[in-house]
């Protein structure tokens, strides 16, 4: 059995580092896509860029994922993970690439070559996703929480190096193109670092060692990469030989005793991707602060989201109940017509405000359920049902993207 002295533990504040980081290059790519979104509607007016290459994205990712989660017992969660953190580090790369070869300018060709390399997109953020959450389900709540804060870190670093290179280029030629370069070189370096530290770092932290040995010991097979790749060459040595201490729960069954954490995970993404980002870029109408204005609510959304994912770590402030977080997180509907009626009636003010809440309840209902689901299983159980909220996540943002779309039926040259 694994010895479990409190040596074993130590490295907690540097994993909870890493996690961090690696978080932020799991959405870096496609969070830098976000916020140069009003760089592509310059240079395809026509395509709606935010909502169709959210679209793109999205059902890739969620299929993938799918496939994933139930194959998960079988996977190496280390190869997983590396071939999506290469994966994004190559695309982002091609997104430079791209944009250097066609020389800024539209047209279908580059705007299917733009789709493609989003669809590759979302098959790493699936790759990764469900590979991380379920790898630290496993370890303590902590590292889970570090992950999800990253994450966020990634909307709110984008944002800001995005408003300092819109007023830094805003007066030069191609000031956007410019902007838009820098955003996705800043990302290639940020995801490479994380490829770095996930295959020759994060392994060798003594609290990774020891959850992983844990898991390794209650009957996991997901971990024998990565327990070799921290100089423990024979993993399958520490697994019990009593077998029936190493039955796990199935799939079915871990999802039938946390469908409501499943179903509010949904639930909660459904309601954000239905406003953000869509609606801010196309909806809200003109305003005071011009073609600001929607970077500026883009921006106040990721800075509460970040804010959400850190307030559970008050302990008064963190949801525990599960009735109370089914109406929490059914509570943020009543913002959809909020939205609706601002951007329709209401000034700026209101708007940010409504953004800024939005971003808050989704951070914090997010880590909530994570970090609290898995308590109580052993760790192949931890890891599978990691993989079932990340599918249901992303399933939620794929419902919600889809739904993004009502916001233009009856609006003027929608298509």
């Amino acid at each position: 059995m694994v010895d479990q002295t409190p040596e074993n533990l130590q490295g907690k504040y540097k994993a909870m580092v890493v996690c961090c980081i690696l978080g932020i290059g799991s959405l870096v790519s496609w969070n830098s896509m976000l916020t140069i979104a009003d760089y592509y509607y310059q240079v395809f007016p026509d395509y709606h860029p935010s909502r169709v290459l959210t679209l793109v994205y999205q059902p890739i990712g969620f299929a993938t994922i799918m496939t994933f989660t139930y194959h998960e017992s079988k996977i190496s969660t280390r190869k997983r993970i590396m071939t999506g953190y290469i994966l994004f580090t190559i695309s982002t790369l091609l997104l430079i690439v791209l944009d250097l070869t066609t020389k800024g300018r539209g047209g279908v060709g580059p705007y299917i070559c733009l789709c493609a390399v989003v669809a590759s997109f979302g098959f790493a953020d699936a790759t990764v996703h469900g590979g991380m959450i379920g790898d630290l389900s496993l370890m303590c709540p902590e590292l889970v929480q570090s992950f999800m804060g990253g994450m966020a870190v990634a909307g709110a670093l984008t944002s800001a190096l995005r408003l300092m290179a819109k007023a830094a280029f805003d007066k030069s030629n191609d000031g956007l193109r410019k902007g838009a370069m820098i955003f996705l070189a800043i990302a290639t370096v940020i995801v490479l670092l994380c490829v770095m530290l996930y295959a020759y770092v994060f392994p060798k932290f003594p609290i990774v060692k020891y959850y992983r040995r844990k898991a390794a010991s209650e009957g996991s097979k997901t971990v024998s990469a990565d327990l070799a790749a921290a100089g423990i060459q024979n993993p399958s040595d520490l697994t019990d030989d009593d077998d029936s201490k190493n039955q796990r729960l199935s799939n079915k069954k871990l999802l039938i005793q946390n469908i409501d954490y499943a179903v509010s995970l949904f639930l909660t993404y459904v309601c954000t991707l239905s406003i953000f980002p869509g609606f801010l870029y196309e909806n809200t109408g003109k305003h005071g602060l011009g073609d600001w204005y929607a970077l500026v609510l883009v921006a106040m959304y990721n800075c509460w989201d970040l804010v959400g994912r850190y307030t559970p770590l008050v302990k008064w402030l963190k949801i525990e109940n599960r009735k109370a977080i089914n109406f929490a997180v059914l509570s943020r509907y009543f913002l959809i017509p909020a939205f609706y009626f601002t951007a329709k009636y209401g000034d700026q003010g209101w708007m940010i405000m409504l953004v800024s809440v939005l971003g808050l309840t989704n951070g914090h209902l997010t880590v909530c359920i994570m970090t609290i689901a898995p308590k109580g299983y052993k760790g192949p159980e931890q890891n599978a049902l990691g993989n079932l909220l990340a599918m249901f996540l992303l399933g939620g943002i794929f419902a919600g993207v889809a739904l993004d779309w009502l916001w233009i039926i009856g609006k003027k040259n929608a298509f």
